[in-house]
């Protein structure tokens, strides 16, 4: 009997998107648990899994663009299209982030919560490095969060439904109850900034990857020294710039921003139209 996978389109949105977890999990699982328990380190073994479990998450938004929505270029309505502008917007966002993850480093510095220390030798390295990790990591959460949960979610919900439903999992999948504040406005930045490119993720991944490049710089090399004067939930709970007050006010402003150039954009589109 032919299976008729394109009723799974009709499907309540958590129902779609509980199957489509499931499948991928029933993929990846039989592969990854004897990797794990044939390598003891850890993070070896995460090494090995997570990297699968991200390729066979892409095949599957593959193959569920085209035997489930009949859209075989499912990537590109995520907003993997128009290469030259994604690659503009991209470098826009990550100078956004980085300027303004440093930026937090110098108010505090300027109040005394923080002492900048110098470079260590290996910092260029060190900057590199950052650089790689954070757009691997932007790429990544973009495509699964902005990209095919938003999309997933928009199918069934009105575009503000999606916005929130959308930022409260991004948040609560981290896992960090210290940092959900932050990483919920946080999702929403990101959202507005794909709809404020006409649903491409070249900005939504940039401004990702500035903010991991710049905690990255100043944590691994060690560029600042936190001298204690205010309590952590003022500079950041575990040395983390967005989970303190500092970080949820420069992210509440960037917020605004995105949200303006996105409600403009819209109007833009309403008045084409």
């Amino acid at each position: 009997m032919k299976l008729n996978l394109t009723r799974i389109a009709q499907y309540p949105t958590p129902i779609r998107i509980g199957l489509f977890v499931l499948t991928l999990l029933t993929i990846w699982v039989p592969i990854a648990l004897p990797i794990t328990r044939l390598v003891s380190d850890n993070n070896l073994a995460t090494i090995l899994t997570m990297p699968l479990l991200y390729a066979e998450f892409v095949l599957l938004v593959v193959l569920w663009g085209r035997f489930v929505y009949q859209q075989p270029n499912l990537l590109k309505r995520y907003g993997f299209r128009q290469p030259r502008r994604t690659i503009r917007n991209l470098a826009k966002g990550l100078s956004i982030g980085l300027i303004s993850l440093m930026l937090m480093f110098v108010v505090q510095s300027l109040f005394g919560w923080v002492i900048w220390q110098a470079p260590q030798p290996t910092f260029a390295q060190i900057f590199v490095e950052g650089a790689i990790v954070a757009i691997a990591y932007g790429v990544a959460e973009e495509l699964l969060f902005r990209g095919w949960l938003l999309d997933e979610l928009q199918r069934g919900y009105s575009a503000r439904t999606a916005l929130l439903l959308s930022s409260l999992i991004f948040a609560g999948l981290h896992l960090r109850f210290v940092q959900f504040p932050a990483l919920f406005v946080l999702g929403l930045i990101l959202v507005w900034a794909k709809r404020a490119t006409d649903g491409r993720l070249g900005l939504s991944i940039g401004l990702h990857a500035g903010l991991i490049w710049g905690y990255y710089i100043v944590n691994v090399g060690q560029l600042v020294k936190y001298s204690n004067h205010v309590p952590e939930w003022v500079t950041g709970v575990e040395r983390n710039p967005l989970a303190g007050i500092v970080g949820i006010f420069s992210l509440g402003a960037i917020a605004l921003w995105m949200r303006t150039i996105a409600q403009r954009q819209q109007r833009l589109r309403l008045s084409q139209d």
